[in-house]
């Protein structure tokens, strides 16, 4: 009897001593919400440190002001830019991209037996569609008179691929840099919608520009050095 009461009196305390710590921690959110706390019990959670144990890639690597992200105003909010005051220059980009997929796979496209018809085809239609309809799947982008656009693909066996390559042009005040790349990956995806009957592993890669001229930051070229202005 004495130790189920001595238990009881365990319990009993140690359910006050829970309620005690939450009083505390309910009072010292009460006090920093009415400004009445200082020192570093008072920081917001924001404000606090990064601990010493979180891996390398949670810390910045770089400091990036406002004013270099021109789809940003003044007040940090995203406009589409105005480019009334730029002078109307020729503007080209070339942009790559690949979908690998198996050995049998690439064989169907090589061979023409995909069960969908001609997928090249079909997906340089695609790629050229989607240049054109670029700027209502990229919020902040201009509509642009795109003057041409060249759709090219290539079959490559190690590893088995197909590489699209696509070259985009205007005459105009902004670049067609995102024309080139939104071409690239929507001729992709209708590879793989050609193909995905066949195998669904189908991985695009490696999207990305190679080269851009024109405008104020002239010619670019991937790998190359700083742009050179025209």
């Amino acid at each position: 009897m004495a130790l189920a009461e001595s238990a009881k009196g365990e319990q009993r305390g140690r359910g006050a001593g829970r309620v005690r710590s939450k009083a505390i921690r309910g009072h010292g959110a009460r006090q920093q919400r009415k400004g009445k706390m200082s020192g570093p019990d008072s920081m917001r959670w924001h404000d606090r440190a990064a601990p010493a144990d979180l891996p390398d890639f949670a810390a910045p690597q770089f400091t990036l002001h406002m004013s270099e992200l021109t789809h940003f105003d003044a007040q940090g909010q995203a406009h589409m830019v105005d480019v009334s005051a730029k002078a109307d220059t020729l503007r080209v980009a070339v942009a790559e991209g690949r979908i690998r997929m198996a050995a049998s796979t690439l064989a169907l496209v090589a061979e023409g037996r995909a069960g969908k018809g001609d997928v090249l085809g079909v997906a340089r239609i695609a790629a050229i569609q989607g240049a054109k309809r670029t700027s209502d799947l990229i919020p902040l982008c201009h509509p642009l008179p795109l003057t041409k656009v060249a759709v090219s693909f290539t079959l490559e066996d190690a590893p088995p691929a197909v590489r699209c390559e696509v070259s985009a042009q205007t005459v105009g005040p902004t670049g067609v840099e995102m024309e080139a790349l939104t071409a690239v990956q929507v001729g992709l995806l209708t590879v793989y919608d050609m193909l995905k009957a066949a195998d669904r592993g189908m991985l695009i890669t490696d999207v990305g520009l190679l080269r851009k001229e024109g405008g104020r930051s002239g010619t670019w070229v991937r790998g190359g050095d700083v742009p050179t202005a025209a």
